[in-house]
């Protein structure tokens, strides 16, 4: 069962969820590169320590709601099931995504997610820092290639073609739905895509580390 959140915690998020709400009408107002930390910290009534102890950087007061995402298709690959390959395990995490409507496949209805889509396409600051995690996450992706016997060269290379094509399709979503689309109507479309480009994948890729029946998971062995 979810254990019930403390009244601590529900008070964190809600600092956290203004400190990025302020951040946010400030950078559209008047540009990121001209908006200081301690500027968005006196404007949500808080110190700029403050603002540090929820966000490492300037950046993250945009992309640092999305950051839970950068380890999950490590986890989907860890997690996968008996007779599953690493892309089909991927492929899995973003049709869900995708069914959920997950903000981190350019898929959601909702305004403020759709304010920081624009904000980051139009800030190289932040265009740089996504793209960052975007490396980390590759990186996590390619530790659990290699946990299971891939190579270096090869554990690196399978991450970034499976997370090239997420990022292809999310950046394809998000560019339908700012352009005026709404999200239902694009899923269609969206699912299409996914199982197309990871048709490709898989033609190169194979067989390549299928799990048999006889490995133990990690879920296996809790």
């Amino acid at each position: 069962m979810d254990q019930p959140v403390s009244l601590r915690e529900r008070k964190k998020d809600q600092t956290r969820r203004l400190l990025m709400r302020t951040a946010l009408e400030l950078f559209e107002r008047r540009g990121f590169d001209r908006v200081s930390v301690a500027e968005v910290a006196a404007a949500s009534s808080v110190s700029k320590k403050t603002v540090f102890n929820y966000f490492a950087c300037k950046e993250d007061l945009v992309l640092g709601a999305g950051k839970h995402h950068i380890d999950e298709p490590a986890r989907a690959v860890r997690e996968r099931r008996a007779g599953q390959t690493p892309h089909d395990a991927v492929r899995e995490y973003l049709l869900t995504a995708l069914a959920e409507r997950q903000p981190m496949t350019g898929l959601s209805a909702s305004p403020y997610v759709r304010r920081l889509q624009r904000l980051i396409a139009d800030t190289p600051a932040l265009t740089a820092r996504n793209l960052h995690y975007q490396q980390e996450s590759r990186g996590l992706l390619a530790e659990a290639l290699a946990e299971e016997g891939a190579s270096e060269v090869s554990a690196a290379l399978i991450a970034a073609q499976i997370l090239a094509v997420q990022e292809v399709l999310a950046a394809q979503n998000a560019r339908r739905v700012l352009a005026g689309e709404s999200p239902d109507s694009v899923y269609a479309d969206a699912v299409t895509a996914t199982e197309h480009a990871f048709h490709l994948l898989e033609r190169g890729l194979g067989d390549l580390l299928r799990r048999s029946a006889a490995t133990t998971t990690y879920a296996d062995s809790d």
